[in-house]
């Protein structure tokens, strides 16, 4: 994911310090019931779309907003499935983040899955009982999106923010 240019500014005047930072996740699935996942192009791994709300943004627009500009995919936000706080990350320029994950299940409701952008190597639909080797965080959301109602976790539950 790039960095937004408001966080830019922000780090003009933080510095590397720890920003708690608002993060969406989108699992996507098409009328087969096949999931939407990108081949990220800073880690080379595939997981579920996902980005950073725009000043005044809601979180599902986030999640509609991200899928279309990552893979061309149309879809809608139908429930939150998912709120996470992740453990805290350091990029290698030193800036350290911790991200306050809100993960929907959304439907796909047109386009055409395709690299659509400069964040993903590829995109493509997967079956569930197929998919490609997935982070833990990947898998967790995907599982989630799966099951009935929306989860949140205390410290020290089984669920990570790998």
């Amino acid at each position: 994911m790039s960095t937004p240019d408001f966080i830019r500014e922000i780090r003009a005047t933080a510095g590397h310090q720890l920003l708690l930072l608002p993060g969406v996740s989108a699992v996507v699935f098409d009328d087969a019931g096949r999931v939407l996942l990108g081949r990220r192009a800073d880690t080379g791994a595939w997981s579920v779309v996902g980005g950073i709300p725009e000043p005044g943004e809601e979180p599902a627009a986030t999640a509609e907003r991200e899928v279309y500009e990552e893979t061309a995919v149309r879809c809608v936000a139908e429930r939150v499935v998912l709120t996470q706080a992740l453990k805290p990350v350091q990029y290698p320029n030193g800036d350290r983040c911790q991200y306050l994950d809100i993960t929907f299940r959304c439907r796909a409701t047109g386009g055409e899955a395709r690299v659509n952008d400069d964040e993903s190597l590829e995109v493509g639909w997967f079956s569930v009982d197929a998919l490609p080797p997935l982070s833990e965080f990947a898998l967790f959301r995907i599982k989630q999106s799966l099951a009935d109602g929306p989860a949140w976790f205390a410290p020290g539950t089984a669920a990570t923010g790998a």
